[in-house]
């Protein structure tokens, strides 16, 4: 099993507990954007050409059944439990077969709202000390239960 990270958009606080998680548990990380992000040795840094979804679409391509990805990219995260993922959001919400279609559904209908004259929400509130202890308990159960 490997972690992904779509590092783009993925929270500074986020990668340091991947960081350490990847150390304690040896479990192979790899972060992947357009530009390059400083990581420790022990982790992998893919970067990949500027465009539209270049990231998104690597990683699709890089996984394997099993592999988790670390994303707040909705779509990304479809197309990851399509290919037999597993997909956290930053905040560690685990994106399911069960609850997908409705996160693409309010995104498209957000996505629709952006496009009209009015401007509509800025995005999710900022990161909270919850946010990361939920994210670093999600991820420690998530690697407890599949790593072997």
């Amino acid at each position: 099993m490997q972690i992904w990270v779509d590092a783009d958009a993925c929270p500074n606080p986020i990668k340091e507990i991947l960081f350490r998680a990847a150390k304690r548990t040896g479990c192979p990380l790899t972060l992947v954007a357009n530009q390059p992000v400083q990581v420790p040795a022990y982790v992998e840094m893919l970067v990949v050409p500027a465009g539209f979804d270049g990231a998104d679409n690597r990683i699709v391509e890089l996984l394997v059944p099993g592999d988790l990805v670390v994303t707040a990219d909705i779509p990304l995260a479809a197309k990851v439990l399509e290919k037999g993922g597993y997909a956290f959001d930053p905040r560690g919400d685990e994106y399911t077969s069960r609850n997908i279609g409705d996160r693409l559904s309010v995104r498209n209908l957000m996505e629709s709202f952006r496009g009209g004259a009015e401007p509509v929400g800025g995005g999710p509130p900022p990161l909270n000390n919850r946010d990361k202890a939920n994210f670093a308990n999600q991820l420690d159960r998530f690697l407890a239960k599949h790593q072997q």
